[in-house]
Formats: C-alpha cells, sequence, structure tokens
C-alpha cells in the first residue's frame, strides 16, 4: 500500500468534496494499493477549519495556509481557495517541491495561468486541475469513440454549460462576481470546463470571435464568513457592483477544421446545470448533458436506413470505472463520483512519479483560448489563439 499525505487549503464544499475523494480512493480502487492520509486543512475562518478536521478525519487543522506546505508529511497540496490566493500559494508548494492539485481556472486571468504553469513546470513537480468532467464514463466512452474513428471525420462541436446560481438577482455578491478576487466571471468558473472538454474531445483551436456580458450589475453584499455563492440575501441588503460577466459565448474555429460555437451563463432561467456538449463527425454524431450524466445519445446508423436515428446509451460497469461505483447498469454516478475518479488519477500519478492530465499544461491550453476571446471582446473580430507571454 502506498500512502500519500494530503493537505487541503480551503474547506468551503470544494475543499470538503475534494477531501471526502481522497478518502474514498482506496475504498472504490482497492486495486490501485494506494490510501491516501488527510494530514492536515487549513481555512482563514478557525470554525469551518476545525469542522472540516472533525467532520472530513484530517489529523490537524490551521488557519494558516502556511502550515499545511510546511508539514513534512504532506505530499500533496490541495487548493480550492478563492482564486486571488493560487498564484502565492502555488509558488510557495512548487518551492517546497510538493506536487499539486489546484481548481480551475487556476488564475484570476489568462496570463496569471501561464504564470503559475510555469512555476510549477521549473520546480518539477507534478500538477493537476478540476476538469472533472472527463471522468464521467460516458465522457470516457465518447473520447473513446472519437478516438477509435467510430464517427468519421469530426465537422462540428457545440458546448454550452448553463447555470442558474446566479439567475436570482438577490443571490449574494460572493466572491465568485468580484473581479479582484475571482478574476473574470464565468470565463474563469464555466467556460474553462466547456473548453477543456471541447480540446479534450476535439483538439487545439484556431480562433475565436466571442462576446461578453453582465445582465446583473449588482447585488446583496455577503457578510463575511457566511453562506456560498449559491446562498441569497434581501431586497433590502447594501449592495455592491457585480465586476466581471454572467455570460460569454464564441464561435470557434479548431485546428482540424472542426466548427462549433460555445456558450455559458451562470444567470440563464431554465437550466439548473447543463454543461452538454454536441459532436458531429462524418459517419456519426453523439450527444451528453450533465443534467443526464448517466446517458449518451449516440447516432452511428446501419445499412438500410433501419437504424437511423440517435440511440440512448445508460451507464453501466462496461464503461470506465463505472463498475468501481456500482455493479450494474442503470444504477447512476454523481458529481462526487467523478471527483473521486479524478483524486485516483491524481493519487496514482504521485505515486509513479509521471505527469498525467489534466495538468497545468491542459489548463494553459484553455487559458490561450480565454486570452484569444478576451481580445475579441474588445476588437469585435476574430482572434488567433497563440502562446501567452509570462
Amino acid at each position: 500500500m502506498t500512502t500519500i499525505g494530503i493537505g487541503v487549503i480551503g474547506m468551503g464544499w470544494m475543499g470538503q468534496v475534494h477531501s471526502r475523494s481522497y478518502s474514498m480512493v482506496s475504498q472504490r480502487f482497492p486495486d490501485s494499493n494506494l490510501n491516501a492520509r488527510l494530514v492536515i486543512c487549513s481555512d482563514n475562518v478557525a470554525e469551518r477549519a476545525e469542522k472540516a478536521k472533525t467532520m472530513l478525519g484530517f489529523e490537524q487543522s490551521t488557519t494558516r495556509w502556511q502550515d499545511v506546505i510546511e508539514h513534512p508529511d504532506v505530499q500533496i497540496v490541495n487548493i480550492a481557495t478563492p482564486n486571488s490566493l493560487h498564484v502565492e500559494i502555488v509558488k510557495a508548494a512548487a518551492e517546497a517541491g510538493k506536487h499539486i492539485f489546484c481548481e480551475k481556472p487556476v488564475g484570476r486571468i489568462p496570463q496569471e495561468t501561464a504564470q503559475i504553469e510555469a512555476i510549477a513546470r521549473e520546480a518539477g513537480v507534478l500538477t493537476f486541475v478540476g476538469f472533472n468532467y472527463r471522468w464521467s464514463p460516458m465522457v470516457m466512452h465518447a473520447k473513446k469513440l472519437i478516438t477509435e474513428g467510430k464517427l468519421g471525420d469530426l465537422t462540428q462541436f457545440r458546448g454550452r454549460f448553463f447555470s442558474m446560481y446566479g439567475s436570482d438577482p438577490m443571490s449574494l455578491l460572493s466572491w465568485r462576481f468580484d473581479k479582484n478576487v475571482s478574476g473574470y466571471g464565468v470565463l474563469g468558473d464555466i467556460m474553462a470546463h466547456v473548453m477543456d472538454m471541447a480540446l479534450f474531445l476535439t483538439g487545439p483551436v484556431k480562433r475565436v470571435v466571442s462576446n461578453s456580458h453582465t445582465f446583473i450589475p449588482d447585488r446583496p453584499k455577503p457578510i463575511p464568513g457566511k453562506g456560498t455563492h449559491y446562498s441569497v440575501g434581501d431586497p433590502d441588503d447594501p449592495k455592491g457592483p457585480v465586476t466581471n460577466e454572467d455570460y460569454v459565448g464564441a464561435l470557434v474555429e479548431f485546428e482540424n477544421g472542426v466548427r462549433g460555437s460555445v456558450e455559458v451563463s451562470r444567470t440563464i432561467f431554465g437550466p439548473k446545470n447543463q454543461f452538454a456538449f454536441e459532436l458531429n463527425g462524418t459517419k456519426g454524431a453523439l450527444n451528453w448533458d450533465f443534467e443526464r450524466m448517466n446517458e449518451l445519445a449516440l447516432y452511428l446508423p446501419t445499412g438500410g436506413g433501419y437504424h437511423d436515428g440517435f440511440i440512448r446509451l445508460v451507464s453501466g460497469d462496461q464503461y470506465p470505472y463505472h463498475g468501481n461505483f456500482n455493479p450494474g447498469e442503470g444504477s447512476g454516478l454523481g458529481y462526487e463520483d467523478m471527483k473521486v475518479i479524478e483524486a485516483y488519477h491524481f493519487l496514482k500519478s504521485v505515486a509513479g512519479n509521471q505527469q498525467a492530465q489534466p495538468g497545468f499544461r491542459e489548463v494553459l491550453a484553455v487559458a490561450e483560448v480565454h486570452d484569444a476571446m478576451i481580445r475579441s471582446w474588445a476588437s469585435g473580430t476574430w482572434e488567433d489563439v497563440k502562446p501567452i507571454d509570462v
């Protein structure tokens, strides 16, 4: 059994999800001989740090993130803080020779993501990023079908992430709506997932034309340390300005000639949490929607026209990793199961001292597309995707 010491910084919802996920790896992947030891957690709210220690089984808790990095038994530093802290924490962890898991978008702006990638690469530490939707068994099956050429030559990609978490004008002005803390809004928060999926399934992007908009210009101010970005205030509460975007849309041209579109919104009314994509090729097509994550719609017509239509595949243990959680078809997986698969891959990466995907190199590729989108907002025209100067 290989035991790897874990330190988690930021014990909000995402930090708790990561902590549970590490703990579940030895149960869901018993043949891996991997075990995560929850050594220390930190949060700037002392009560939250101590509660996380008790609830999740950490050996220690602290209000100083530096204590996590300095702990001699910590091999992985897991960063689940607001984006404004990422550069400082990554730099300290890399200098200490710790391997790093960081939630997307890693940097507040594309240039900051490029800076962080360079810091970790030059230090020679292993990295991983929370692009967890890659690990849905049905997404992994879609990737396999594409790689095997079952869809023929790809022609079109359409991706979207429509979330209602900001659709209520009374949703609190959390750090995600503050450009100084979050950086960009939905570009970093949810377009990062859409672009990673586009790059993962379709390949590199050549150029984009994009636009952005803020639909709700101000929101009730939160009480520090209370609530989440799902919390709601009252009409009479003091308000503050939203300083980043609610919506981003773009047309995309891929290097392999595929054309497509991507669109994200946090203020849309209707879809609850719809991360979806559609792919068309010269021989077939498929589509997937996170709100129905255990299904894949597949179009692979046979001769004669008798089966010329989409079929609905339902996840089961014949698909990647499903059987690690449920033994039969139709017993669905959920969000945190994808995070367990994600944690398994990073633990395996560290145990084998081999960089795996998605790491900081992959999130940098996303940031380069984001940079082209931002330039397009200003120019109003197509912009080429190119490396970011650090």
